[in-house]
């Protein structure tokens, strides 16, 4: 089994995530190592929850009195969120302290090892506090399964809440992170608490008025559409039409499915008649006039239907103009949520057990044959692009093996372009029969057509050979020399650092694609071929003096001067 799957029955393996470890943690599936951790979690998050309610609080309700009676200071003088911090004298700050200390060592001691977070305190940990009072645990276990669940899915959401309540107060100076700052538009429709003015972006900061009245147009319009695409996401769950969408072609509505899938089934007339619709609403019924308010169309009745006579009530229409540009926001970014995980599950709603191609999930079988070698860290399957999801376990092997290929051609090409650049290409010289340039491209297009024909038949006979001949094992595609059936992969063996070794072939092919990728856009865009890469201290000119006493004593070739350069060849 894969470490990575070690843990996925614990608590909090939840919807629509599943096992949720990005960074790779529990990879070595350490079983200790992740009992320590999650005990962290459930302190960091419950200690969360209690300060979220802290912030919440103070704003409902103080304590009547005085906080420190020696410094006549009272709980209503605490301001609530970071400044308190400056008021609470040391002494209260030692009292918090003792009494954190007294429950980390004293009170909360683990029950059982294999149940991190529990300190047999029973439902909403009441029992066994500073008085003494026992509690029973839950005694139904898909209840308390279900609580425990739930306690870590809640102090994640308050360590994420406790941290933005932080930064908006750090920001604003104020516990909600209300803007307080000052723009021309901070009296217009959808300057709404709790965020007041928000244009993080600073759309408005040049203060003109009609873009600023194009931007809100356009929003509302999106909105809009946003709403009724919410709309049209959800009641087809609930109710249909009944009768024939298209009777020419036997559809009814019923036959068309929710979600992304729907394209799929409307005919072509049906799209047509649906674009000539929101032509003629655009162009004749919802025209903008520029003396009204930005969406407010002189035809548009009682939730917008066109020439609609019935009218909102009066006094409401702010009111409900400021709904309604909530109301859209929300559905603008509930469609995007929606779209997201009609897209990637293949349902409407998001059936995440549909989502196979997840890279949260575990590896299937096919995909374990190359697990653990390489990636950003080195026990890791690094898939970024997907490529090997749908692949029998040979189609996977079969890409592991060019990627090796390929990735040792460039590792090949990354010293050949240097060790020309650095003015070594004798072989080259002496078959011209005079000094070939060291930029590599240039140097290419000076060699004879003997030559590099010689190259190429000698890859095709390697290829051949390897191909054909001394084929590599099935399981190893890659491994041309047959090392696989020398070495004893084996944790105690002396060659335990073979799969290390191959890992290390693995990533510095990687970094030698991209490297030959560079070297050869950079000669063809600048014509710099990284000559000063292989000068002494990359060409300082502290360093210019350390020259070969090969070839001219005053050149100022690379290192080790401009290599062997032979006279032209007698006629």
């Amino acid at each position: 089994e894969s470490p990575l799957r070690a843990f996925e029955n614990e608590l909090g393996v939840q919807a629509p995530l599943g096992y949720f470890d990005p960074l790779g943690l529990s990879k070595d599936g350490d079983v200790e190592t992740f009992r320590r951790r999650r005990e962290s979690e459930l302190k960091n998050g419950r200690v969360a929850m209690f300060a979220t309610i802290g912030y919440m609080v103070p704003e409902y309700f103080k304590f009547p009195g005085y906080l420190a009676p020696s410094s006549n200071l009272k709980f209503a003088d605490v301001p609530n969120g970071i400044a308190a911090i400056t008021k609470v004298p040391a002494e209260g700050w030692l009292q918090w302290v003792a009494l954190c200390g007294c429950y980390e060592f004293c009170v909360n001691t683990p029950v059982d090892p294999a149940e991190p977070g529990n300190y047999g305190k029973g439902k909403l940990g009441y029992g066994n506090m500073v008085l003494g009072i026992t509690a029973e645990p839950m005694q139904d276990a898909e209840a308390r399964k279900r609580a425990l669940n739930s306690e870590l899915a809640n102090g994640r959401l308050a360590m994420m809440a406790i941290v933005g309540l932080w930064v908006q107060d750090g920001l604003f100076g104020t516990p909600y992170g209300i803007y307080t700052g000052s723009n021309a538009f901070e009296s217009e429709l959808g300057v709404q608490p709790p965020v007041g003015f928000w244009d993080p972006l600073g759309f408005t900061k040049t203060d003109d008025a009609a873009s600023f009245r194009r931007r809100r147009y356009v929003e509302l319009k999106h909105g809009r559409v946003a709403m009724f695409a919410c709309l049209g996401y959800i009641v087809p769950e609930y109710y249909r039409w009944p009768g024939d969408l298209s009777p020419s072609l036997g559809l009814k509505f019923s036959d068309v499915p929710t979600g992304f899938a729907a394209f799929s089934k409307v005919p072509l007339s049906g799209w047509a008649q649906m674009v000539a619709f929101a032509g003629t609403v655009e162009l004749f019924q919802y025209v903008d006039d520029p003396k009204r308010p930005p969406g407010d169309f002189e035809n548009a009745g009682f939730l917008g239907v066109p020439n609609g006579y019935v009218k909102a009530p009066a006094g409401t229409k702010e009111k409900k103009l400021a709904a309604e540009i909530a109301n859209g926001r929300l559905a603008m970014m509930a469609i995007i949520g929606m779209f997201f995980q009609n897209g990637l599950t293949g349902e409407a709603w998001g059936d995440w057990s549909l989502y196979t191609d997840s890279p949260l999930r575990a590896l299937s079988p096919a995909q374990e044959a190359i697990a653990g070698t390489g990636g950003p860290f080195g026990d890791d399957f690094w898939d970024p692009a997907g490529i090997t999801n749908g692949k029998s376990k040979e189609e996977i092997l079969q890409l592991r093996a060019m990627e090796l290929k390929h990735g040792r051609v460039a590792m090949l090409a990354v010293l050949g372009w240097f060790h020309v650049a650095a003015g070594y290409h004798i072989i080259g010289d002496y078959a011209v029969g005079e000094h070939l340039d060291n930029n590599p491209l240039v140097n290419l297009t000076q060699m004879p057509m003997g030559g590099i024909w010689q190259v190429v038949f000698t890859i095709m006979c390697l290829e051949w050979v390897t191909t054909y001949v001394c084929k590599p094992p099935a399981e190893k595609p890659w491994d041309i020399l047959g090392w696989t059936d020398i070495l004893i992969e084996d944790e105690k063996s002396i060659w335990n650092q073979f799969r290390k070794a191959e890992n290390q072939e693995l990533n510095n092919g990687r970094l030698a694609m991209m490297g030959i990728t560079g070297l050869i856009a950079q000669d063809v865009l600048f014509g710099d071929f990284g000559e000063a890469a292989v000068l002494p201290c990359f060409g300082a000119a502290a360093c210019k003096e350390l020259f070969s006493p090969v070839g001219p004593a005053a050149t100022t070739e690379p290192f080790l001067g401009a290599g062997f350069i032979y006279p032209p060849l007698a006629q």
